[in-house]
């Protein structure tokens, strides 16, 4: 089995890390210092940057002005930006534009990609539901009348909603079909009211009071929402392991230069074997990782549906990421709690991460439940 990644996969990478390379952590105020929200808008200069070095149209057919790669080159550009701590809707923009590309059809991609490909339409999605507990297409109910849409219901904790030109939001229909509307911003009937992300950033709740979207803003096709669903926690993945390796690059810098008893405390036993067991988290969370984006943007079968290996990830990111964090805020003692050092900016950043679309005991329920609908070897 080859494991490498294609050229055009590597030069993604390569270009992102000239991006980012520009992208300091600390850019904005500290969210445990602020009330509310560390920003209003995302960095829109990165965005502009981003648009420029056709990261934007990364994933976007050919047709559509982009360069038409998979969820694999998504993740690894995601990865880079987690290191930084980049404050862009990339993974939601991202996501919702290979929906609609997917799902979508011609008339409704033809408006929407090649704007998200130049950096002048943003995307987002709501993903939490009611609670952030329960499914999302279950929040908001869908009818039709005549050639419209009518939408009722509320979703909580969209990211960038201020910011994004269109909301992706699931519903579902009264014979029980999940469908994905796309709702502009200031859409009649929407209101957002602020809300405020572990790390700082500023979301929405999304109430929508018959909200009526045209018939050709709505897919209906089967498996939109579930595919979308799926590439979100799969990105997540990604930003997760991205944050983790810098956060242990961290903490080796830290310990190699930081002494006690005349000696550097990475020497130290107890302080490398927890350093060494955090490296094996970052190989599990990238090992699934790469398997779930494989299954995404290959539909390959297996024993499980996708949706297993995404719940495998997902776990692994969670637990991973929260042990990582963890460890580096032990490891850099009381330095790593001092608010002019980004230690506890990545790990605001974690917390965000691993309750995103759900903690790891979630997917470990769905995964369960995946089992045994699926006994392995039957």
């Amino acid at each position: 089995m080859d494991f490498t990644f294609t050229e055009e996969q590597q030069a993604a990478v390569e270009a992102a890390r000239a991006v980012f390379s520009g992208v300091a952590p600390d850019g904005v105020p500290s969210p445990a210092l602020s009330p509310g929200a560390v920003a209003e808008e995302f960095d829109r200069p990165l965005w502009a940057r981003l648009a420029g070095a056709d990261l934007l149209s990364l994933v976007i057919a050919p047709q559509h002005g982009g360069a038409g790669l998979d969820p694999i080159a998504l993740c690894l550009v995601l990865r880079e930006s987690a290191k930084v701590l980049a404050r862009v809707p990339l993974l939601e923009t991202s996501a919702v534009a290979m929906t609609v590309q997917r799902f979508g059809g011609e008339a409704l991609g033809s408006g929407i990609l090649p704007r998200v490909g130049a950096g002048e339409l943003v995307l987002t999605a709501a993903a939490n539901g009611r609670t952030g507990h329960d499914a999302a297409e279950l929040a908001v109910t869908a009818r039709q009348d005549g050639d419209f849409w009518v939408l009722d219901g509320m979703q909580t904790g969209v990211p960038w909603a201020q910011c994004a030109d269109l909301l992706a939001v699931p519903a579902h229909t009264g014979d029980g079909r999940a469908v994905l509307a796309l709702v502009p911003r200031g859409h009649e009937g929407l209101t957002l009211a602020e809300q405020f992300s572990t790390s700082g950033e500023l979301f929405a709740e999304a109430r929508l009071d018959s909200v009526r979207i045209e018939r050709g803003a709505l897919i209906d096709a089967e498996g939109a929402w579930d595919w979308l669903r799926g590439l979100l926690a799969t990105g997540t993945c990604a930003l997760a392991l991205g944050l983790g390796e810098r956060v242990l690059s961290m903490t080796s810098e830290y310990t190699s230069k930081r002494e006690q008893f005349g000696f550097p405390v990475a020497t130290f036993q107890a302080v490398a074997v927890q350093a060494a067991d955090r490296y094996i988290d970052l190989r599990a969370m990238e090992a699934t990782l790469w398997q779930a984006a494989w299954r995404i943007g290959t539909g390959a079968g297996g024993a499980l549906p996708p949706s297993g290996d995404i719940a495998v990830a997902k776990i692994w990111a969670s637990e991973g990421v929260r042990r990582i964090v963890q460890t580096a805020q032990h490891l850099h003692g009381g330095f790593g709690a001092d608010t002019d050092y980004p230690l506890h900016r990545y790990h605001a950043w974690a917390k965000q991460l691993e309750l995103s679309l759900g903690p790891a005991a979630a997917h470990e329920e769905a995964l369960g439940d995946l089992l045994a609908a699926h006994p392995l070897g039957a």
